[in-house]
């Protein structure tokens, strides 16, 4: 299949341009922050009918989350994807229009942005937790797709009839479009997943499931996509084989974190 006409470029008013992948951004917290207030302003699904802090104060945290995925994100992929570079161009750093962000760190800015905010509502960290795992795969879902739009982060070479020629593939060959996989996996199935389990079973009666079952879920969705997906280029495969990526190896972390909390939050009764 032939890649669509899109263009990375959102709107560009002479010096101004305002590329897609921002705006996946911000709306990923915007669109997370309008959802989490449906979830703050129901006291009777949460542990004790006590939410981590009031609906209203989302917005107030939108602010901390955009900064703490921007910080967390950049100085994740710096240490984590390519290091040498940055090291020789420290400028290049805070070059953020040139690309360049992990998940994982984003995820360790954000927690750490929910946990410095939510103390100063007196809250529970966990069901902060729970809160950032119920919303966190909208923006996951909106900026894989901008990453599509990107043309980057395709994957392997395929034969299956939705396999694109991506513009920016050098080889133009058929690849596995792993932007839409994990848009769809860690993004929309897994939101719908957490959705049930919030509204209707209850989880967040146990501070620290929801976020337990986001880590678990994300880890291994973002894994098995990994199969498909081709390594940055600078890093390439790990360890010698022909298959473990960055990717997987950042994910194990997130996995235990959330295996740790889920069997936490089962071992106690609800709230």
């Amino acid at each position: 299949m032939p890649f669509p006409p899109l263009s990375p470029i959102a709107l560009e008013l002479g010096p101004l341009v305002i590329r897609w992948y921002a705006l996946g951004y911000l709306a990923g917290v915007f669109g997370g922050a309008w959802y989490a207030t449906t979830l703050l302003s129901r006291e009777h699904l949460w542990a004790n009918n006590r939410p981590p802090f009031p609906s209203k104060a989302i917005w107030d945290f939108a602010f901390w989350a955009i900064v703490g995925i921007v910080l967390g994100g950049r100085i994740g992929y710096v240490l984590f994807y390519n290091l040498p570079f940055y090291a020789a161009n420290p400028g290049q750093i805070i070059a953020l229009w040139d690309g360049g962000m992990s998940f994982h760190g984003g995820l360790v800015g954000i927690v750490a942005a929910m946990w410095l905010f939510v103390r100063r509502h007196n809250g529970s960290v966990l069901s902060a937790l729970d809160l950032l795992g119920a919303i966190a795969t909208i923006g996951i879902c909106l900026v894989r797709i901008t990453n599509f739009i990107n043309a980057e982060l395709y994957g392997a070479p395929t034969d299956l009839p939705w396999g694109i020629i991506f513009p920016t593939d050098p080889e133009q060959l058929p690849r596995h479009p792993t932007q839409l996989y994990e848009a769809g996996l860690e993004g929309l199935l897994l939101f719908l997943v957490v959705m049930l389990g919030t509204r209707r079973l209850g989880w967040l009666k146990r501070p620290g499931l929801t976020a337990g079952i986001f880590g678990i879920g994300y880890a291994l969705g973002r894994s098995l996509v990994e199969l498909w997906r081709l390594p940055d280029a600078q890093l390439g495969y790990l360890l010698g084989t022909n298959w473990l990526t960055m990717g997987m190896v950042l994910n194990l972390p997130v996995l235990a974190a959330g295996l740790a909390l889920v069997a936490y939050a089962m071992a106690r009764p609800r709230g």
